[in-house]
């Protein structure tokens, strides 16, 4: 188990380039299975999840190509479906949450796809239901084989319909958006997911020859297409780490640009930090932020009443943000009550700010209100263990601007979603060093 030591209350200089999106990369790749022919794809992040998706890929058969740093094409013209039945397949699956997208696209061009229950972040409970459904609709026949965790659908020929999505799920929407491309007929989906992620996957599509219509919207409309064709996609800059760097300078009290940002991307991101009172800037497509040494203060609604900040689907607030929202609250002046709505389990990282001396109450476990310091006492360090990905760094960020050394154990949950993120830290002057 890897370690973290963080000497923190040094303030931090310089630019920083946000890695490509890794909700992005794990739709994207699973889309090179619905045609033979080559894509290339630009900006992907050198990271854990995506890593393993890759090497599920290559284990399926797809040819990888590495093209430089970030960059790879894949031909996925001799898959092996055999390899879907193994116990290997069973095990290496499992361990990815993101392996679930594979199924659609191996629905859609081979008629059959499975996977064995998958894994990933300790959030609470995440539904594949969504996905499952949409393919039955479609013409899919279901079944899970309940001793091994192992869930099958297969169909001859899938047939467009009509369907309203039970919840607004990304990967759902995606999974089922890959499937219908192929399907013999017009998808419609309402209450489907239309973040940036899901936006992307669609326009690649129809560069590929798919035929998408409401890109952006809750209605898409699919026109069903006999092949797909190869193309190339860059991935968005990934703004869960634009949001986390945002926090990381104003708990530093640090000046920072943050390069390359796509800021019509962000959606509500710099409006939500600046309702914490942190100063955003915009220049060019960088963000800009200066040292917060005279701090930041919560702005109040207009009735004087304490401010809430909860996740939404898109263009809401993710939810991957509330953790390190939180944290940044607890530097503030004022208070704000975190609400997260979308996942469980999410907040319960508090008692290791709590052993840091933050002033946070754990309302339930979707809520919590933070009392902020005013920088008028610091964080303590301590000694730490990462639970998530998003959890994790945003400890991190508290690490960095405690007084003293902490320690966070367990940090392979941190490199599942951020890249090289000590030797980037310790780029703009960070005091970090990794222990295994």
């Amino acid at each position: 188990m890897g370690t973290f030591k963080i000497e923190g209350g040094h303030q931090l200089h310089g630019d920083i380039t946000p890695q490509g999106a890794k909700n992005e990369a794990l739709q994207i790749l699973c889309a090179v299975l619905l045609t033979a022919e080559p894509v290339t794809i630009h900006n992907i992040p050198d990271i854990i999840d995506v890593n393993k998706l890759i090497a599920l890929l290559e284990d399926l058969g797809v040819k990888i190509q590495k093209k430089g740093k970030g960059s790879y094409s894949f031909v996925a013209d001799d898959v092996n479906l055999e390899y879907l039945q193994s116990d290997q397949f069973k095990e290496d699956g499992r361990g990815l949450r993101g392996s679930i997208m594979l199924v659609g696209p191996l629905l859609a061009r081979f008629g059959k796809g499975y996977i064995p229950k998958p894994g990933g972040d300790k959030i609470g409970r995440r539904r594949l239901d969504t996905h499952f459904e949409g393919f039955i609709n479609l013409g899919a026949k279901f079944r899970y084989n309940k001793e091994e965790h192992f869930y099958g659908v297969e169909a001859k020929k899938l047939k467009g319909t009509y369907m309203l999505l039970d919840e607004a799920s990304v990967t759902g929407t995606a999974n089922i958006v890959m499937a219908a491309v192929l399907a013999e007929g017009t998808t419609t989906i309402y209450n489907a997911a239309c973040e940036p992620y899901l936006q992307q996957l669609c326009k690649m599509l129809n560069r590929m020859g798919a035929k998408i219509s409401g890109v952006g919207s809750n209605l898409l409309t699919i026109e069903g297409v006999d092949t797909l064709g190869g193309t190339s996609h860059t991935m968005l800059p990934d703004m869960i780490e634009i949001g986390s760097w945002i926090g990381l300078a104003a708990m530093t009290r640090s000046e920072l640009t943050i390069k390359n940002v796509s800021w019509d991307d962000l959606g509500q991101i710099p409006t939500v930090f600046r309702k914490l009172g942190i100063t955003i800037e915009r220049k060019g497509d960088d963000i800009y932020i200066p040292a917060h040494t005279s701090g930041y203060e919560i702005q109040n609604y207009i009735d004087g009443s304490i401010l809430t900040i909860a996740d939404a689907p898109w263009p809401g607030l993710t939810p991957d943000l509330l953790s390190i929202i939180l944290v940044v609250a607890t530097q503030a002046k004022g208070e704000v009550l975190v609400h997260q709505k979308m996942f469980e389990s999410r907040l319960f990282f508090v008692d290791k700010l709590l052993d840091m001396g933050a002033k946070v109450i754990l309302c339930d476990p979707h809520r919590a209100t933070v009392i902020g310091h005013n920088f008028e006492s610091t964080l303590k360090a301590t000694i730490m263990v990462s639970p998530d990905i998003r959890a994790g760094v945003s400890l991190l960020i508290a690490a960095l601007s405690a007084k003293g050394t902490s320690t966070i154990h367990n940090i392979e949950q941190i490199d599942r979603g951020y890249e090289n993120i000590d030797e980037r830290l310790r780029a703009i002057g960070a005091k970090i060093t990794r222990v295994s």
